[in-house]
């Protein structure tokens, strides 16, 4: 529930694109003074994306840990089915969240980004269970 709520603020105006640009630039021009606008817009669009996944990966971890809870079943793939839907359901509840911030605006392409996060996240989780029963 705890990273339900950070996930939600990251949608705030605090981290709107407007926000995040302007220490981001401060860090990039530090160690690439001459780059160019569409560069800096280009590495600003590619770490705002990869939040996305960060934040979606551990979502989809963490719901799987949630759905399996004490279970002593050794895999049962209804935890990461129910995983993914929580974690499409949450990823759509966000962006439409972000069109009611002025700041920010909704993304189907987020939705899908949050979604492919979440589904690698039962991969990684699902080859790490493989891999320690061996």
């Amino acid at each position: 529930m705890f990273w339900m709520a950070f996930i939600f603020w990251m949608s705030t105006e605090t981290f709107s694109s407007e926000k995040t640009l302007s220490w981001i630039e401060i860090v990039v021009r530090s160690l690439v003074p001459e780059i160019s606008t569409q560069g800096l817009d280009l590495i600003h669009t590619v770490i705002r994306k990869a939040g996305h996944v960060v934040e979606y990966f551990i979502l989809g971890l963490l719901l799987f840990r949630s759905f399996r809870g004490g279970s002593i079943s050794s895999w049962n793939w209804l935890w990461p089915f129910f995983t993914v839907v929580v974690v499409i359901l949450w990823a759509v509840s966000d962006e439409l969240h972000q069109s009611f911030v002025s700041t920010r605006t909704a993304s189907a392409a987020d939705v899908g980004i949050d979604a492919a996060a979440g589904i690698l996240a039962q991969f990684v989780g699902a080859l790490w269970h493989r891999y320690r029963e061996k």
